[in-house]
Order: structure tokens, then C-alpha cells, then sequence
């Protein structure tokens, strides 16, 4: 072996190289990864049922509500487009959809049967969890603060029932502004 051959400093500089590089980084355990990787944004669907709800080529005739949802990020409204539930590919509208981006939901089916809140976002195509809500999400290790007809609401907010004239506000904050109140239901 040649006395200019130093194993140990080429082993080091093996080590150092592959550290800068990146390659050496420590690797958390997969469950660590996926807790801290965002979950993938669902899409809205295209016409295909959701949750037993058709998209059907008018509104459906026998159950006929509407609801208010305003959902408020840092005190900053999330805005609820219209339309949603009217696919752009296909002909149709979803039981439940909007028509105007003023945060109204109608329920229009042609059968009686509960809807929630889940549902709609279902047919929106964006997340609704305890800790997120379309693009809100709650501080690491908090809740989103819910509320339905001004009281505080605790459970999961996807089984929120939409029941006629319910008013829904869901935070993330801080801060958690005084929720607004929906009260010009008119001929709604």
C-alpha cells in the first residue's frame, strides 16, 4: 500500500462530500413525512355521482333550501365561487351547488333525504376537516372554531346538517373575529 494512501481521511472526505450533497440527510420515518406532506387537493367531479348525489340536467323539484356558509382565513374571507356543482364538462347540476359567490347554498333535489355540509364540499371538490377548510387552515396542533345559527359548534364539521336557513361560519385564526350573522334570507 502506498504510504501516501490514508484510508481514514479518504473515508472522511467521503462522508463530508456526501453530507454537503445533501444525500446524508437524515430521513424521518414515513409516518413523520405524510403527517407534514399537504394531502392531495380533491378535484371537483365531472357529473359522476358523489355521496348519492346525480348531477342531473335541471334542479330537482321536491326538496327545495338554502344555507349560508362563510368560512374566514385570519379574518380574511374565503371566497365561496359561484356555480359550484355545475360541472364546466358536462350539462348538469349538482343537488347542491351555488349560483352567485355570495356564500348561498341550494339544495334543490328531486328526493327528501339529509345533506351536509360535507356533501357540499364533496361537490366543491376542496377539503373539509377539522383543521381545514377549502384553503383555511387552522395553526399547527388547533382546530378550526365552527359555528352554526350563532352557537359554537365542536363536532365534525362535515356532518353539519344543511338545514333550511342554516347559517355556518367557520375560522381560522387568530385572530376569530365576532362570526357575521346572515340575515337577509329574503324570498330565499
Amino acid at each position: 500500500m502506498s504510504a501516501s494512501f490514508r484510508p481514514s481521511f479518504t473515508i472522511a472526505l467521503a462522508i463530508a462530500m456526501v453530507s454537503s450533497s445533501g444525500l446524508g440527510a437524515p430521513v424521518p420515518a414515513p409516518a413523520a413525512r405524510e403527517s407534514r406532506e399537504q394531502q392531495p387537493k380533491p378535484t371537483p367531479p365531472a357529473g359522476e355521482p358523489v355521496s348519492g348525489i346525480s348531477c342531473d340536467a335541471m334542479e330537482g323539484q321536491r326538496l327545495h333550501t338554502h344555507q349560508h356558509l362563510v368560512i374566514l382565513d385570519r379574518g380574511k374571507e374565503v371566497p365561496i365561487p359561484p356555480n359550484v356543482g355545475q360541472p364546466l364538462v358536462r350539462r348538469c347540476i349538482y343537488w347542491v351547488h351555488t349560483h352567485t359567490p355570495d356564500g348561498i347554498i341550494h339544495i334543490e333535489a328531486p328526493l327528501d333525504r339529509t345533506f351536509t355540509l360535507g356533501d357540499f364540499f364533496d361537490v366543491w371538490g376542496e377539503p373539509l376537516t377539522k383543521t381545514t377548510a377549502a384553503g383555511a387552515h387552522a395553526p399547527k396542533g388547533r382546530r378550526l372554531k365552527v359555528w352554526v345559527n350563532d352557537k359554537p359548534y365542536t363536532g365534525d364539521p362535515r356532518a353539519i346538517a344543511l338545514t333550511p336557513h342554516a347559517d355556518i361560519v367557520i375560522e381560522a385564526g387568530p385572530p376569530f373575529p365576532k362570526p357575521p350573522r346572515f340575515t337577509t334570507w329574503g324570498r330565499l
